[in-house]
């Protein structure tokens, strides 16, 4: 909270404050270099002291909790992923907990994670004899594949509306000059009950999960979401439904959201 009041009128036009970490930033060296100008005034007003040796100055990328940041977008930190690439077959629930929870930081670089890890997630549940077979061998392989070979995603344009494709992984992407940047992926399994909703349901709270765990991007933007269940367009504007589906239309109206058919996409 100190950090965000002594920051408050820098916020987002050229500084961002995380915990006591702070980042300049700017569309060239001399935006940069007056931005910088600004930050150390208001820092000697404050009586707010810097660290020299965690300050890096003038630099084109820079990792930014454990994600290196740059113009071409945001990729992980190859350091983070050398370690886990060279982990053995876990032998033990809390090594499998330990390699599924440093996987897991990364989870929206990976496309389908949950689905991948599922092998692994289900030696955890409670009465069920940890056998590391030839399913979670290759889920094991799998998983640290994908985190050698992560793309390099993008940070949202505000001025761009954002397009959520809805399928067996969601995608939160953005499209600039007619191809789409990927911003965003979240899959999620579901639970016993869940798998029994109707396809209906299970196509609402599909989208209900991709908007929750986007909400920090997609509150007050424009959000195209395309989907393979046309009826979901009808069903926005049906007043009978389920209780359930009732609860998720209305929190769905904190967006501003059209939806498309995938097959027209």
């Amino acid at each position: 909270r100190c950090m965000l009041s002594i920051f408050s009128d820098f916020l987002e036009n050229f500084i961002q404050v995380f915990m006591d970490d702070f980042t300049v930033y700017g569309s060239s060296f001399d935006a940069c270099l007056d931005s910088f100008d600004r930050v150390l005034n208001r820092c000697i007003e404050t009586n707010l002291v810097l660290n020299f040796e965690k300050c890096h100055f003038l630099v084109e990328q820079g990792i930014v909790l454990g994600h290196i940041i740059s113009s071409q977008g945001i990729q992980v930190d190859p350091a983070k992923i050398s370690v886990i690439a060279q982990l053995p077959y876990p032998c033990c629930v809390r090594e499998v907990r330990s390699f599924l929870g440093h996987a897991g930081f990364y989870r929206h670089f990976i496309k389908g994670f949950s689905k991948k890890a599922l092998p692994l997630s289900s030696l955890l549940q409670k009465d069920i004899e940890f056998d590391f077979n030839d399913r979670c061998k290759e889920a094991f392989d799998c998983l640290k594949r994908a985190l050698t070979t992560t793309p390099i995603i993008q940070a949202p344009d505000w001025t761009v509306p954002f397009e959520l494709m809805c399928d067996a992984s969601n995608v939160l992407a953005q499209r600039v000059d007619r191809s789409p940047r990927v911003i965003y992926y979240a899959f999620r399994t579901l639970d016993a009950a869940q798998a029994n909703y109707t396809t209906t349901e299970k196509e609402l709270l599909v989208i209900v999960f991709a908007l929750d765990k986007s909400r920090s991007y997609l509150l007050g933007s424009r959000v195209v979401v395309f989907t393979d269940h046309a009826t979901l367009k009808y069903l926005l504007k049906k007043a009978d439904s389920k209780p359930r589906l009732i609860r998720w239309m209305l929190w769905l109206q904190e967006f501003d959201l059209e939806i498309r058919d995938r097959s027209g996409a």
